[in-house]
């Protein structure tokens, strides 16, 4: 198999989340594009005297007419009815400047290096016969980043567009009016729920003179425990609360309806939506690590996620032979532009 996704290591903390909901929608219509964007959202992180608040816009339900698209288009109105089957691309951002400096880095808004850079176009060349309708990120720049990266790879040749609905303004301003190139865009959806966990007054420190100052086995229960945070920061329990909350009820309906997505976000983010996925303890959960720029392929089908691994390369035949649709829409792309 490939390059090893998931390593062993060890796992995070615990805080109190607060959410405020303002609802706020928006309609884009064509005959071949259809964009919903509601319940724009403040997410506060409230530790002892610190609160930690981003707004970000988060979408209901989307359809992205494609031709190459995978078979279960005709299920696009109905979140409800199960489709065949549909893919779901999970990816951990590249290497960021913190990453490489070995500096915590938690939600501070830090971009990638080279190395992080050349991580998600790897990565973009290993899902580019994979079908992408629609994309989530965090709302950090890492994040998006990568996702754009790897969007240059695809063979489809989309483009992906940052939706921006914080503001009337916003959505005016970035309005499209040719239908063909809606057509060909790919709606990009940046959530504060899907950021890495935060680390409160670790941010910005470097881990091993944290580890000397505080003790290694601090800094270990700190970094790698399930429900301890670190000081005025969020454990793990916390990250997933927020992660996985947000993908049941944004990310899910659009597989359920037929879409293939992609989410490009942080280790702690992903472990906890891979925890629910894969149904994990949070014992099982804190020995399970993410590298950067390799992505993590699952199947949705009959309601069920099922774990198939990273694809090596573009070339790799056992992920496409794993499914019919997998290999239909790549046999699609080889007519398209062949």
């Amino acid at each position: 198999m490939a390059a090893a996704v998931f390593h062993q290591a060890i796992g995070t903390p615990y805080s109190s989340l607060h959410h405020e909901f303002r609802e706020n929608s928006l309609r884009l219509n064509s005959n071949s594009f259809r964009l919903e964007i509601g319940v724009s959202r403040r997410g506060c992180h409230r530790s002892d005297q610190r609160n930690f608040c981003v707004v970000q816009a988060s979408t209901s339900q989307t359809s992205v007419f494609d031709p190459v698209s995978s078979p279960s288009t005709n299920n696009t109105n109905n979140s409800k009815k199960k489709s065949n089957e549909t893919a779901l691309i999970l990816m951990r951002h590249g290497e960021s400047l913190w990453n490489e400096k070995n500096l915590f880095t938690g939600c501070v808004d830090v971009p990638l290096t080279k190395k992080g850079v050349e991580e998600a176009i790897e990565a973009g060349k290993r899902i580019s016969n994979i079908p992408v309708d629609m994309i989530y990120t965090s709302s950090l720049i890492r994040a998006q980043m990568t996702a754009m990266l790897a969007m240059t790879q695809h063979r489809r040749r989309k483009v992906p567009i940052i939706i921006h609905n914080e503001s009337e303004q916003a959505r005016t301003w970035s309005e499209i009016f040719s239908e063909d190139t809606k057509k060909q865009s790919i709606p990009v959806i940046a959530a504060w729920q899907l950021n890495e966990r935060m680390y409160g007054e670790l941010q910005g420190l470097n881990k091993q003179e944290t580890a000397d100052r505080y003790g290694k086995e601090q800094v270990h229960e700190w970094r790698r425990s399930y429900d301890i945070p670190p000081p005025n920061g969020e454990s793990l329990e916390m990250c997933a609360e927020r992660a996985v909350a947000y993908f049941k009820d944004q990310i899910e309906p659009q597989l359920l309806s037929g879409k293939n997505v992609m989410i490009a976000a942080h280790g702690n983010s992903l472990r906890s939506i891979i925890m629910y996925l894969d149904k994990l303890t949070s014992q099982e959960v804190i020995s399970l690590e993410l590298s950067t720029g390799i992505p993590m392929l699952y199947i949705f089908k009959e309601g069920k996620f099922i774990r198939r691994g990273s694809p090596v390369a573009p070339t790799e035949a056992g992920v496409y032979a794993y499914t019919r649709g997998l290999a239909q829409y790549r046999q699609k792309l080889d007519e398209m532009f062949h």
